[in-house]
């Protein structure tokens, strides 16, 4: 990657950190491109560089945030010297391991969808084949699924704020779910 390459994706990163930033801390709806650029500490013109619209925006960051997830998750899986349950261990890893960019991306998420539903479908597709992966991972895909639904409960629950559990109990629920995979391997 050249000089010139490597600055615009860190531009780009900047600006999709700012989108996220604003999405989460003040709503979609106060999203527009003056407020990213202003936020990112960059002209409107450069913005319009990157992203030539707020959909433009969303769908970077929709894909940004979701490419690191799925990377993380098939690196998890490749990483661990077990077969029997690796696709929903390397779910639930990737899902626990990087809080933080999990919450920008169903921030993201639910963003792209108040905007425009279409935003979503890549990650869709994406979504359907790692849970084919998590079917067919030599475990009993009721109990893989159900895992995976849980964690993804439990993301929605934070994001929204609705009856989140306390840490302590939201530890107790992750040590329950990895239980669970792991007995009767």
């Amino acid at each position: 990657m050249n000089v010139s390459s490597t600055k615009a994706e860190i531009k780009k990163e900047l600006i999709l950190k700012a989108v996220s930033q604003i999405v989460h801390e003040e709503g979609v709806e106060k999203l527009t491109l003056e407020a990213v650029a202003k936020k990112a500490g960059i002209s409107k013109g450069g913005l319009l560089y990157h992203f030539p619209s707020k959909e433009a925006l969303l769908q970077g960051m929709v894909e940004h945030l979701s490419n690191r997830f799925l990377e993380e998750f098939h690196q998890k899986a490749e990483e661990d010297p077990r077969t029997m349950g690796k696709w929903t261990r390397a779910y639930m890893d990737a899902s626990l391991s990087c809080d933080s960019e999990v919450g920008d991306l169903y921030t993201a998420l639910s963003a792209a969808h108040f905007a425009n539903p279409e935003l979503l479908q890549v990650l869709q597709e994406q979504y359907f084949k790692m849970q084919a992966l998590i079917e067919d991972d030599a475990i009993d895909p009721v109990k893989s699924t159900m895992i995976r639904l849980a964690l993804d409960g439990l993301w929605f629950a934070e994001m929204f704020g609705l009856a989140p559990p306390h840490p302590e109990l939201r530890q107790k629920i992750v040590e329950e779910l990895k239980r669970r995979l792991e007995e009767n391997e």
